[in-house]
């Protein structure tokens, strides 16, 4: 790769700015300044500093939010706020994009990645990856709905959606109801509760396969997924395990 392209993916601004830091002399490459940005370098191996810290590189970035209502899941819109908006320049700069979507007024659990594969595999209906909502309704469940939203319903289009599992968190004034789907449809939790004759009042998503969302994230607010939760998240065993 070449250097001056690594240092304007990992941040350092334009190819412009990047011109800058060889002329002052501020990057170095295995000891040896850099003359210029045309130097190839593989950046897992070679050792470059710039302004006296080494380079920590990485390909890919892997992000938790727990997403507000009034944030849509879009990378860009010319009219309303972005999950893409609420994150750091420093993570800007490796372009994440939402994997899956989340309502305009439901929140919880957003996961952005500029990992393309990876996305593909959680959203892929062939993965059956199951996605948990905590949904509050309008009236409560009987018999006959939670049969029916566990044998799959009817939606308004005439879609016939897969199985769900149905767990009755509370039936009084709360009325909440944990959902789990594999699929991934427009506004499906919604549209399934309406095609048992509930309405949803608020909608939280939870999990996305084995990725939790962490509590002590406030709405608006993100982290780096840690190494056991990608491990998990990709299917595989966490590296402590796997001494």
């Amino acid at each position: 790769m070449r250097l001056d392209k690594l240092l304007a993916n990992m941040g350092f601004g334009s190819r412009k700015d990047v011109k800058k830091l060889f002329k002052q002399g501020s990057v170095t490459v295995n000891e040896t300044p850099a003359k210029d940005g045309k130097t190839h370098v593989d950046p897992e191996n070679d050792v470059i500093i710039v302004n006296g810290e080494e380079l920590e590189y990485k390909e890919f970035i892997y992000l938790m939010m727990n997403k507000p209502q009034g944030v849509i899941s879009a990378t860009e819109d010319k009219s309303e706020q972005t999950v893409i908006d609420l994150l750091e320049p420093e993570d800007l700069v490796f372009e994440p994009f939402p994997v899956g979507r989340l309502d305009k007024d439901t929140v919880g659990l957003m996961f952005l990645t500029n990992d393309g594969k990876l996305a593909h595999q959680l959203t892929s209906p062939k993965k059956k990856v199951t996605k948990l909502y905590v949904a509050t309704i309008d009236q409560a469940l009987g018999e006959k709905e939670i049969s029916a939203l566990e044998s799959g319903v009817t939606l308004d289009d005439g879609y016939e959606t897969k199985p769900a599992t149905v767990e009755v968190l509370a039936q009084g004034d709360g009325l909440k109801i944990r959902l789990g789907i594999m699929e991934g449809k427009f506004h499906q939790v919604k549209r399934m509760f309406e095609a048992v004759g509930r309405k949803v009042v608020f909608l939280k998503r939870e999990t996305i396969g084995s990725l939790t969302l962490d509590e002590t994230l406030e709405p608006g607010t993100y982290r780096e997924l840690t190494d056991e939760e990608l491990a998990l998240i990709k299917g595989e065993t966490p590296s402590e395990e796997k001494a």
